[in-house]
This record gives C-alpha cells, structure tokens and sequence, in this order.
C-alpha cells in the first residue's frame, strides 16, 4: 500500500460510518483536565487557559473522550503543545507533596510498623478470604450507581425503600419517574442488580488486585515498577484500562519509561486508580505498614504522583496493620496516614473525613448523611474519581461504622464519588477485620457464588477460596 493509501485509510471512517475515538488519550480531551489538574495543585496556568480557550478549546473539561464529531487538526496540535507547557510550569505543592520515595519516608516521625506479625505469621487463609469477598461485595454494591450524583444514589436507594443504604441496589418497587431521571449505570445494570447478581462480575477493582497477586507470584516481593509495566502488557487488556493507567498504558507502549509514564500528558495521575491496585501489598505485609506502603508506591508510581500514590500507600498501609492481627480499624487508619506527607491534601482529606465522622453520632446511619454533605461542600469542586475526595469519604465511612461491615461499605457507597472503587476498599479493609467469610452476612456473600469474573489471563472464574489461598502463600 503507498503512502497516500495508507494516510487515506488512516482518516476514512470505518465501513458502518461511526468514527473511532479512544477515549481517555486523546489532546483535545486531556487538556481541560491538565487545567484543572493545575489549579489542585496550585500552578499558573490562566495565560494557556486563555489561548486554550481563545482557539475555541472547550472551557471546561468534561468526560474524557466524549468529544462529538471530527477533531480539528490545528486545535488537537495545540493542546498536545499546551500539555506540555503545563509540565513545565512550576509547582508550589511540590514542597509538600513530594513523590520521592526517600524523601516521603524522610518525613515520618517514626517507622510507621505495628511488629504485629514476621514472616509466617501473617493474617491466615480464612482472614484473606474474607477480605477478597469483602473487596467484592462491596465493589459489586457501588457498581449501579457509579457515576451518579449524590443526588441519584439517594433517590435510587429511597425509592426502593432501601435507604439507609442496607443491602444490594434493585430496580424492583423503583419509580419510573426516579429511573428516568437518574439511570444505572450502563455496563453494570445487566449485573450488578439484586435480582441479576450471578457471581462477581468483571471489574477493575477486581483485575488489579489479581494483576499484583500475579506480579508477587512471579517476581517476589523485589519487584520493580518495570516489573508492572511488563505484567501490564503481558496479561492486562488495554480496553479495560482507564484514566491514568490507560495512558500509562499508552506511554508504555510508546516506549516511555517508569516514572515518566506517569506524567507524560496525564491528568490523571492524581486520581484514585493507584489505591485500587494496592490492596494485595498490605495482605500481604502483615504487621507492617511501612513495606507495604513502600511496595505501594512501586507499583503506583507506574501511573500516578502525589496524592494518587498517597493515596495507595494509605490503603496498603492501613490494610497491612488490619492483616498483623489489629482488630480496630481507627489504629488502622492512623497506620495509614503515618506513610504519607501529613501536610498533603490527600492526609488533610483524611483526618477531615474522620474529624467530621466524629462529630456526628456513630452507631446509626441516618447521620452519616450529615457527614456526607460535609464531605461534597468542602471536596465536591474534585472531579469525582479523584483521590483526595474520595480518601476524605473512605475515611470517615470507616469511622463512622467503627469497622462494622455492612456499616461501612454501605456508608463508603451512599456517599456518591467513585462507589465501587470506595466500597471495594472499605469491604477490603473490615473484611480482614471481620477475620472469616462466615462473619460476613450472607446476604452480601451469598450471590457472588465464591466466584469472580476477569480478562487476566488465566484467572477468569477463579474461587475466592483459591486466591485467599495464594495469597496467604505470599506473605512476607
């Protein structure tokens, strides 16, 4: 084929005549993102604002790759040139939001260890379990509705008479007036409904954590962020990446290198898709939060900076403590903000989630609805998969239940932002805590039928049986 044939098959649309937009990597997409990625963390950049704006660049970012039609040339042109600027400009957070491994651990008073537990005596095969089930059950949970507004996640549960949120979500008994105005999500509304739960189904809550069980099993507890890279291309589809690890994905196979595939033109690199993949390195760091956390950060600085590793440093760190044998989930979350810069917005996130869970009474759940409105005031200007919104929601779900099950994965859910990212975490975390599946109430375990659904290679329709077992195989 010559040249011009193969330039004009690149631009033809294909033969049903949609043309094809991969969503999360295109210029023109990004660049609303990297503004208000900019304004977070406090960088100037109102003079490309203007010229972004002046080109007829939208002026606000909206869904990533949701623009219609055929993209102007010139303007995709000058947002990949306007990105770039961006990187350049100088941060003022820098100083207090390092990404630096040795200068994070620099800063801790303390080497942030319980001594709980060594090697060999980590959280047993039935613990793991649980947490695995739990991961699930509270990932299936926040699935209907993710995307949705606290609004409709309030009005979905009520209709149906299940507000306070206490079981899964169910089209059964709901208005069609409240259907219309606030619909399922789109790809979960086939599963992830009560009356149609047939076992976990896909998720990328669910795909990370078994893409690090693969990665320890393979290359130890010595793994590098290459390591990740590599076990990313091998075994992890690109279709089922997202934000930042879709253009982390991206600059991989644009032969970047970690940790620059985590700046390189991504927005993203601060939302919460590093916390979702850290979960097997506090299991499996019983008893010590601070090699957790450093595995943590192995694996997010592939992906994110800042507060999107702090982000996962505090899962992994909080879940290592609950893994020694700690029974609390308040020591809990103080291990996990030992491991990140106190002075950092995802660490004020958190102790304002539990300062405000405090000030409302515990036990019940009517009031955590106060708390919740707390939360979208103060972070609600955060898009919603953000880690820092979302870490302040964790959080005080978590407090506010004081650890119970139920409590918190229905508390982290009908708080809105990212639903089953949050009640993946917290299931996670209070699972290990409840210490057997039979703790779990069967109600939430029950309809997952001890299975899970996956594109990584090899896994598809494993037990959670199995993977509690390997898991516990790998403790360090």
């Amino acid at each position: 084929m010559t040249g011009t044939a193969v330039a004009a098959a690149r631009t033809a649309p294909p033969a049903d005549g949609a043309p094809l937009r991969v969503t999360w990597v295109q210029p023109e997409d990004l660049i609303g993102h990297e503004l208000r990625q900019a304004a977070e963390d406090g960088r100037d950049a109102a003079g490309i604002a203007r010229r972004w704006r002046a080109a007829g660049g939208a002026p606000a970012p909206g869904r990533a790759g949701a623009s219609p039609g055929p993209v102007d040339p010139a303007l995709r042109a000058l947002a990949v040139t306007l990105l770039d600027e961006l990187a350049l400009l100088p941060c003022p957070s820098a100083n207090d939001e390092p990404t630096d491994l040795t200068v994070i651990q620099a800063g801790w008073l303390r080497e942030p260890s319980s001594g709980r537990a060594g090697p060999g005596g980590g959280a047993s095969a039935a613990r793991l379990e649980a947490a695995w089930l739990g991961r699930a059950a509270g990932c299936l949970l926040g699935k209907p509705v993710e995307k949705l507004p606290l609004s409709g996640v309030r009005a979905l549960a009520r209709s149906t008479g299940n507000w306070p949120l206490a079981a899964y979500f169910t089209e059964i008994g709901l208005d069609p007036a409240v259907a219309a105005r606030h619909p399922w999500n789109r790809r979960s509304r086939a599963t992830s409904l009560a009356e149609n739960i047939d076992g976990m189904p896909e998720d990328d809550d669910l795909n990370y954590p078994l893409l690090g069980l693969l990665l320890l099993e393979r290359h130890g507890h010595g793994f590098t962020t290459a390591d990740v890279g590599r076990l990313w291309l091998d075994e992890l589809p690109a279709g089922r990446t997202f934000t930042a690890e879709r253009l982390a994905y991206r600059n991989l196979l644009d032969g970047i290198e970690p940790p620059h595939t985590a700046r390189h033109r991504n927005p993203f690199r601060e939302w919460i898709g590093a916390q979702i993949r850290a979960d097997i390195f506090g299991w499996t760091h019983p008893g010590d939060p601070a090699a957790a956390a450093a595995q943590a950060w192995r694996d997010a600085t592939l992906s994110h900076t800042a507060n999107g590793v702090y982000g996962a440093m505090f899962a992994a760190a909080a879940l290592a403590e609950a893994a020694g044998g700690a029974t609390d989930v308040h020591g809990a979350l103080r291990a996990g903000l030992a491991v990140i810069p106190a002075r950092s917005r995802l660490a004020r996130a958190v102790r304002f989630g539990i300062a405000a869970a405090h000030d409302e009474p515990t036990g019940t759940p009517e009031g955590f609805a106060t708390v919740v409105d707390r939360l979208h005031t103060a972070y609600g200007h955060h898009h919603w998969v953000h880690a820092v919104p979302n870490a302040a929601l964790l959080a005080a779900a978590l407090t506010h239940a004081d650890g119970d099950f139920t409590g918190s994965i229905c508390r982290a859910v009908s708080g809105g932002w990212d639903t089953d990212s949050n009640g993946a975490t917290a299931g996670s975390l209070t699972g290990l805590l409840a210490g057997s599946p039979d703790a779990l109430p069967a109600h939430w375990t029950v309809p997952l039928r001890g299975r899970l659904a996956t594109s990584v290679g090899g896994l598809d329709g494993i037990g959670f049986d199995a993977l509690a077992e390997r898991t516990a195989a790998l403790a360090a």
